[in-house]
């Protein structure tokens, strides 16, 4: 899907059909399946030791991007630049922050998801945290991805419900005020709502994407036919590739990716339920939450039920970290299910 969305992308730019094909497959691919493979087979466990270091690692790299190691682009600072090392650090925090909250709420010690002090405040203080820097990028679609996880997982260790609706709140009333004090923000909101009246400006994006989906019809236009990939639709490598699968493939090949996604969660979550470790079983449904929120947030916001928003599509956007790390993640998913009874 990588290779028909960037071909005339990629000729254009580079003179290249398959230039983005290849650094996905050299910078993202090569590490990730590198990285399935060694997390495949060292033990899970050994995780839990490195959780906090490896989580304040990531917080670190994240910091970093407000420095001269930040690489700008698309109005937006979210890589860093180390040498020919160029990477996103707030996808190796998903895997960071995943680890950590697993760990954390498996303490057998502890019951932080009923403790108010031990439990309720560290975690809406790291999530704030964390929320902050990535607004600062801004990257406000990644706050919703780590938080709507976290929560899941902090709900299914047997946190109180209040607890919940507590930092549920104040992540609502948080969000709507970044939105509504940042214009660029609230101009996808009001792109969302007013749809074909404003057709040139906020609501350009939608409304290509649907455009490119709609002309797919049940069966698609065909491989690498798309019409709306090289002048019209915005990010089709990125946030807008379901909209060139659904051109290309029609309702059949999106839909049958949608499928695809949802056995794979629920496989996953179904997984997790002869888990006898604690650990292991939060570790993997919080994997599986992220891997489901990201694709509903994109395939939502790319069909119209959701404004618009800068999610890439898990496994098959352009972005070599994030390759790199759902690789990395379905490795240890795989250890993982090896412990299973």
């Amino acid at each position: 899907m990588l290779s028909s969305a960037s071909s005339e992308l990629g000729k254009i730019k580079f003179n290249d059909s398959y230039y983005y094909l290849k650094h996905q497959l050299a910078n993202g691919l090569l590490v990730g399946v590198i990285g399935f493979f060694v997390f495949y087979k060292l033990n899970y466990g050994y995780l839990k030791k490195f959780a906090l270091p490896f989580l304040i690692f990531c917080l670190g790299l994240l910091a970093l991007v407000f420095t001269k190691f930040g690489v700008a682009g698309g109005g937006a600072t979210r890589w860093l630049h180390f040498g020919p090392l160029i990477f996103q650090p707030a996808e190796l925090l998903k895997l960071a922050f995943m680890v950590y909250l697993a760990a954390w709420l498996s303490n057998p010690r502890m019951q932080r998801g009923k403790s108010f002090s031990e439990g309720f405040l560290p975690f809406i203080i790291i999530l704030g945290f964390m929320a902050v820097l990535l607004i600062l990028q801004p990257a406000t679609s990644m706050v919703v991805i780590l938080v709507g996880a976290g929560l899941i997982v902090y709900f299914l260790s047997g946190a109180k419900l209040k607890f919940l609706v507590i930092i549920g709140a104040i992540g609502l009333v948080g969000l709507t005020l970044v939105v509504y004090f940042t214009p660029y923000r609230l101009d996808r909101v009001v792109g969302f709502f007013r749809g074909e009246k404003d057709l040139q400006n906020s609501g350009y994006h939608l409304n290509e994407a649907l455009i490119a989906m709609g002309s797919g019809g049940i069966g698609g236009v065909g491989f690498g036919e798309s019409k709306t990939k090289t002048n019209y639709l915005p990010a089709p490598i990125d946030d807008s590739i379901f909209a060139v699968a659904g051109e290309e493939l029609g309702f059949i090949g999106a839909g049958s990716l949608v499928a695809i996604f949802g056995v794979l969660v629920f496989r996953i979550f179904w997984l997790s339920r002869n888990l006898r470790d604690q650990f292991g079983q939060l570790l993997i449904i919080g994997f599986a939450s992220v891997i489901a929120i990201q694709s509903i947030v994109n395939i939502s916001a790319i069909s119209g039920l959701i404004p618009i928003t800068g999610v890439p599509l898990p496994f098959i956007s352009y972005g070599g970290t994030a390759l790199a790390v759902f690789l990395i993640m379905s490795g240890i998913i795989g250890n993982i299910s090896r412990y299973t009874r």
